[in-house]
């Protein structure tokens, strides 16, 4: 059952960030220190396979996989960590820089950005200048994990649950594109992001410690409904997507020579429901979806059905439509949301349960 606009017409549910690929050279060394610094200790799969339905990504060969979800229960996206099993993963040429096409940088929430930015400069992290303010006047500041990757903490007063972790899920994504316009078709009309501000170039201090930050650049923030609908939509939370769009010079595209699993975000994943009601609609916009599942595919313990298109500018999007997760995996305890209300919010009392599966790591 989809969603009914007031034509009749199905439409989708969009619940919310469900995941940010990673891809790494070594999956399980990069999960535990995410565990450490972001809270992402829940996994909801772990699973080795060939990625048959990639080819258009992978230069048409079947590639080996290995890759992890995990979670933060505090709220907001997880991480789909991913390693090559099948050959050595590519690095960009060069580092990215601010502007450059793709998804440079990936948002993680924190109430507290003094403790967590004091948290982590104890700890010796990477951290890229001092706290900063945006536009819209909450604090936040840049670290980067050892694999170069680089993540923005923000505040955030959008929360599923809270423990003493200094750090909740994925937040948002900072995306470089070519045109502002023309890429909030994608996350504007079809993900159902709403325009919070759009800046000018000498708006742009607190980004200046970042690569390229010092040149030209405009950016538009998009923030999504604290209202969404979908089984999942109270545990991932409000999130947010910046574009940002260089006007000095012509953008590198951060994937570019290299394949789908190669090192760094390979890809931006929405939980939804209505997959072919989506399909339609991203048609309707001028997205075509580039690989799609077409039924339920297994995860490991997991199962459901996923599909790809891509903005503008090709950096990828996926969407999953979940059918199936392990609750408590060691009691063979899954939960089927096949035949669920799918805009009823699963209760927490439910999703607390995930929690039973997380890995805790020796102090």
């Amino acid at each position: 059952m989809d969603q009914q606009s007031s034509h009749g017409k199905k439409v989708p549910i969009i619940s919310g960030i469900q995941q940010v690929g990673i891809g790494v050279a070594d999956a399980k060394a990069a999960w535990k220190w995410y565990r450490k610094y972001f809270g992402m200790d829940v996994p909801i799969f772990e699973d080795a396979a060939q990625a048959k339905l990639m080819t258009k990504y992978t230069a048409g060969k079947v590639e080996e996989r290995y890759a992890i979800l995990a979670m933060n229960m505090q709220g907001g996206g997880g991480f789909e960590i991913w390693q090559y099993t099948s050959k050595s993963p590519l690095a960009p040429k060069d580092l990215p820089k601010l502007g450059d096409l793709g998804i440079f940088c990936v948002k993680i929430r924190t109430r507290n950005i003094e403790k967590t930015y004091q948290y982590f400069k104890s700890e010796n992290l990477v951290i890229l200048g001092d706290i900063k303010k945006s536009p819209d006047g909450r604090d936040h500041f840049f670290v980067r994990d050892p694999y170069g990757n680089l993540f923005q903490m923000v505040e955030s007063e959008s929360w599923f649950l809270e423990n003493d972790g200094y750090t909740g899920g994925v937040a948002g994504c900072i995306i470089g594109v070519t045109n502002l316009k023309r890429a909030s078709a994608l996350y504007g009309d079809l993900l159902e992001y709403t325009e919070q501000y759009q800046t000018q170039p000498k708006q742009q201090d607190d980004l200046k410690a970042l690569p390229g930050g010092e040149g030209d650049f405009a950016r538009k923030l998009l923030l999504s409904s604290p209202f969404r609908y979908g089984a999942f939509s109270e545990l991932l939370c409000q999130t947010e997507i910046e574009l940002i769009q260089r006007l000095d010079i012509f953008p590198s595209k951060i994937f570019q020579d290299r394949y789908w699993g190669d090192l760094g975000f390979i890809h931006i994943c929405f939980d939804i429901r209505g997959m072919k009601a989506l399909e339609i609609k991203a048609k309707a916009l001028g997205f075509q979806f580039t690989v799609n599942s077409a039924d339920s595919f297994d995860m490991g313990k997991a199962a459901g059905q996923f599909a790809y298109c891509e903005d503008p500018d090709g950096t990828l999007i996926e969407f999953v439509e979940t059918h199936k997760i392990p609750i408590f995996e060691k009691l063979g305890l899954f939960l089927n949301l096949r035949n669920r209300n799918p805009h009823k919010a699963l209760p927490k009392w439910m999703l607390r349960m995930l929690s039973l599966n997380r890995k805790k790591d020796k102090a």
